[in-house]
């Protein structure tokens, strides 16, 4: 069973939240999210491969990536402020098409008990009309669909 994405952009403030449930115990989703072999795999729509180049998902570390299909290709850029395992990280994303224009985002991982968990995300941009390009990129359905291709994952994934 799918578990659906949930996305607010509050009217007038520069500001996306998502929240997503995983039927996957919590260091397990963060695993996903800290290890660039598993990440490549998930991240993003699902017409494009994800080219790791660095990716560094500490405290202090940070990463760039590229999406791509066929002749397109996306590069994305960032800085790990704060990563506590299993539960919080802090980190910057910057779409490198438009330079300049620098989110902070935070991810929150929980556990639900019972091998569940659920991840928020919070994302504050410089402006709302850098977090309205944003929310017209399509980001919610590449979002949705990575998590799709989490959940895939997340089945085989043993965490020890």
């Amino acid at each position: 069973m799918s578990n659906p994405l949930r996305v607010e952009a509050p009217e007038s403030l520069p500001f996306i939240d998502w929240e997503r449930e995983f039927d996957a115990p919590v260091e397990a989703v963060f695993q996903a999210h800290a290890d660039p072999d598993l990440l490549k795999r998930w991240l993003g729509p699902a017409k494009y491969e994800t080219d790791v180049e660095v990716y560094d998902f500490r405290t202090g570390g940070r990463y760039r990536y590229l999406s791509r299909a066929g002749d397109e290709a996306y590069a994305f850029n960032g800085v790990f402020h704060v990563v506590r395992d299993n539960e919080f990280a802090i980190q910057t994303f910057e779409y490198e098409g438009f330079p300049d224009v620098v989110s902070i985002e935070t991810l929150s991982f929980e556990d639900l008990g019972g091998g569940r968990s659920r991840l928020r995300g919070h994302s504050t941009y410089p402006s709302l009309e850098a977090r309205d390009g944003m929310v017209q990129s399509g980001m919610e359905s590449g979002v949705s669909e990575g998590y799709e291709r989490l959940d895939e994952i997340l089945t085989s994934l043993t965490v020890g």
